[in-house]
């Protein structure tokens, strides 16, 4: 690693990489061929947005709402600190009792910690909250500096670097989010950004944090695609090139391209040790990487269920943001989605009869507290039916016996009438009690 080796390059017109992101046809993925080795990061864990990005695209939370997904996701986490902290906006009143609240229920995880704009007004917020952490909105890109910021690279840099003096010299962790890395010139702005910032941390003796911020969703797996949209050689860079420790990154993604969860889990497995998301996938436009996911991503990578992690309180966090927030995921969502593991096929639920594991990915009702079910359509037939009643009523009933066929007879006439939604599971407790006890 050095400065001279990577140099500022403070350029007199952007460069906005026209050749990948000509806008008035859809970004392309130019693959140079070169590849870097996976090294997988020695510690992986989520950090929490819920409260600031994931607020972004919905109306505020109140203050009694956010005490209660905080406290969520500190049962989620169980004190493993695999949810690590959770970043809150400082604006308003409403934002400032969330935190303070939240702060006094003395939970080790997830950390409170803040995010502030690169403005030394927006600094005093973090002081002034008593703080020893917060993000700074430290964007990256061309597109940013010269479209947006209206500065130059070198007026960018110094910029972020004086606020970051800033956090260190009031002893408060400075965490530089930057914004929009997967359409910046890597290695002529964001690794002479990250040398300075590394430079810093060893001269106050206090980590400095970097998180790489794949704003538009750009970001893709593969290691042999080039920069800036490979997620492999963004995060080797970092760690090589820059100088930043692994376990000081953490990788924010959206889902403009449904590539919001492979793309942490890429992150994780080139070394970046962080992963940023919300619950639910909460956030800007397209939403943020679910964390909920990523807790059982994590499962999988780890090849075990992380200790401490209480994977059922996934299940109340969905039923929280439906009955309390008005948030209701789509009944086919992945792990929180009404009908995720419901099976509508004949096939399907006949396979379930002889063994859940031919079409269920692991035992959902142990890990997460949700039984496999079966919902009631012209396709499900004798053996769906049969599924539906042993599980509800804990009976053995044989596919040919009368009364289940007779259940069988009514299904079947009400599709052939025209019927298009999925018959009831009250309308099938009423069946079953003509048909059985009738």
């Amino acid at each position: 690693m050095s400065e001279t080796k990577f140099p500022l390059q403070d350029v007199a017109e952007p460069n906005l990489y026209r050749d990948v992101f000509p806008y008035t046809h859809l970004p392309r993925v130019p693959f140079d061929g070169k590849g870097v080795p996976m090294q997988r990061a020695k510690g992986i864990w989520i950090t929490d947005t819920t409260f600031r990005d994931g607020q972004q695209a919905r109306p505020p939370y109140t203050v009694q709402q956010v005490v209660d997904i905080y406290t969520l996701l500190h049962r989620l986490d169980g004190d493993s600190g695999t949810i690590r902290a959770s970043e809150f906006f400082l604006y308003t009143r409403r934002d400032r009792e969330s935190l303070d609240k939240c702060r006094e229920l003395g939970f080790a995880y997830p950390k409170v910690t803040g995010w502030i704009r690169a403005v030394k007004a927006d600094f005093k917020l973090v002081k002034e909250a008593g703080l020893d952490e917060t993000g700074i909105l430290t964007s990256c890109s061309d597109y940013h500096i010269f479209l947006k910021l209206k500065k130059s690279r070198r007026q960018a840099l110094d910029m972020y670097l004086d606020i970051a003096k800033s956090a260190l010299d009031a002893g408060i962790t400075p965490r530089c989010h930057l914004e929009d890395i997967t359409r910046a010139d890597f290695y002529g702005f964001v690794v002479p950004l990250a040398i300075e910032l590394m430079k810093l941390r060893e001269q106050y003796k206090r980590d400095v944090k970097i998180r790489l911020c794949d704003t538009m969703g750009y970001g893709v797996p593969w290691a042999e695609a080039a920069l800036p949209r490979s997620v492999p050689k963004l995060v080797y860079g970092m760690i090589h090139d820059a100088g930043v420790p692994g376990e000081l990154l953490e990788w924010h993604g959206h889902n403009d391209f449904h590539k919001v969860l492979i793309n942490p889990a890429t992150a994780w497995l080139y070394g970046c040790s962080g992963c940023n998301g919300a619950l639910l996938g909460t956030g800007e436009r397209t939403g943020n990487t679910p964390i909920e996911a990523m807790v059982v991503e994590a499962a999988q990578i780890e090849g075990r269920h992380t200790p401490g992690v209480d994977y059922s309180v996934i299940t109340e966090i969905a039923q929280y943001f439906a009955q309390n927030v008005g948030l209701a995921v789509p009944a086919n969502y992945p792990l929180v989605g009404r009908d995720f593991n419901v099976t509508r096929a004949g096939i399907h639920a006949d396979g379930l009869l002889k063994s859940e594991e031919i079409y269920n990915p692991f035992d959902t009702e142990k890990i997460l507290n949700r039984p496999v079910g079966v919902a009631i359509t012209d396709k499900s037939g004798a053996a769906g039916i049969k599924h539906w009643i042993e599980q509800r009523y804990h009976v053995d009933v044989a596919k040919d016996d009368p009364r289940l066929l007779a259940i069988k007879d009514r299904v079947d006439a009400e599709y052939e009438a025209g019927r298009n939604s999925t018959v009831t599971d009250e309308e099938m407790a009423q069946w079953y009690q003509e048909s059985f006890a009738g």
